[in-house]
């Protein structure tokens, strides 16, 4: 079996909260807290949770977009080569750049309104002089058509684009540098549905044509069923459990996952569902409950789930997850 594409151990960011005239550190927000995952070649990884469970952080953080607190990142561009991406220096980080790209949540806010459509994605191409100046119209011509839309748009602006169109040309921008990785941040929840059904058909055919990674962070578990070949889900800044598309789904073990199911709407007015209604509201990173993050809120909990954090337990070769009630 050959080695993971990213392979990230041990990640966390805390963000430090100061207060007062003196700016006085008096904590940390716990954003990530300890994440281990891995991506392989040609694997679409999905992290899902609640708004706030430190999903973005996580691939922001591995990214560097914002600087890890602690943790190790292995990127492996061949299976004979590896590169700890948390070690390098600007110049380095830069090359590595354009192996790893990221499609953002709001198609309205990542797109420059004072730049046209060709500045957009040809800048990638100037930046880092993967093509000769005279190529650059032409390459931008065939990243337009590929993502679906008119080589001749390339001289309007942003703001001529619905929300749909303007995700393409987001998308056609991280394929710009040929990436083999790609973080898709919430890529289609401003979509409508019809909408994001385009998106994500676009990104299975540039997976399949071009053999890329994908890490999409989603907290929509259906749009996440239709794309993904594993799942790992976070709460609280921590993965609570990760399996395959199957062993989620259909096997899920952790308290917290089988209330996230339950709230998926079945499209058959006939059929109940029960549903897992969460007391209380996500507790705050600053202040993280002892123990198990998820037992102030889990219907589940015991005493011991105050005094440790569970160890994951593997439940089989593709699914493991963290809970003191697991055999």
């Amino acid at each position: 079996m050959s080695a993971p594409l990213i392979e990230v151990t041990g990640l966390t960011k805390w963000f430090p909260v100061r207060r007062g005239v003196l700016q006085r550190k008096v904590g940390d927000v716990k954003a990530v807290d300890g994440v281990s995952f891995h991506v392989d070649r040609d694997e679409t990884l999905s992290l899902v949770g609640e708004s706030g469970c430190g999903k973005t952080t996580a691939a922001r953080a591995l990214l560097r977009l914002v600087e890890p607190t602690a943790g190790r990142a292995i990127y492996r561009p061949s299976e004979d080569a590896e590169v700890d991406l948390f070690g390098l220096g600007a110049r380095a980080l830069r090359r590595w750049r354009r192996d790893l790209q990221i499609v953002f949540q709001d198609p309205f806010e990542s797109l420059n309104p004072r730049m046209s459509v060709g500045q957009i994605v040809g800048e990638p191409l100037r930046v880092h002089g993967v093509c000769a100046r005279d190529e650059i119209d032409a390459r931008v011509e065939q990243l337009l058509e590929r993502v679906g839309l008119r080589a001749d748009v390339r001289n309007r602006y942003p703001h001529e684009f619905s929300g749909g169109q303007r995700q393409r040309i987001g998308i056609a921008r991280a394929l710009a540098l040929e990436p083999k990785f790609v973080v898709c941040d919430e890529a289609v929840s401003a979509l409508d549905v019809s909408i994001q059904a385009q998106i994500l058909n676009l990104l299975g055919d540039l997976r399949r044509d071009f053999g890329l990674s994908f890490l999409f962070i989603a907290h929509d578990l259906s749009v996440v069923k239709y794309i993904s070949d594993r799942i790992a889900v976070m709460y609280l800044g921590r993965i609570v459990e990760t399996g395959t598309r199957e062993d989620v789904f259909e096997r899920a073990a952790h308290p917290y996952t089988r209330a996230l199911l339950s709230a998926v709407p079945v499209p058959d007015p006939k059929r109940k569902k029960d549903r897992i209604i969460l007391q209380g509201d996500v507790p705050s990173p600053l202040q993280p409950p002892s123990g198990c993050h998820f037992r102030t809120r889990c219907p589940l909990a015991e005493a011991r789930c105050a005094e440790t954090y569970p160890e994951t337990v593997r439940l089989s070769a593709t699914h493991s997850a963290a809970c003191h009630l697991l055999p």
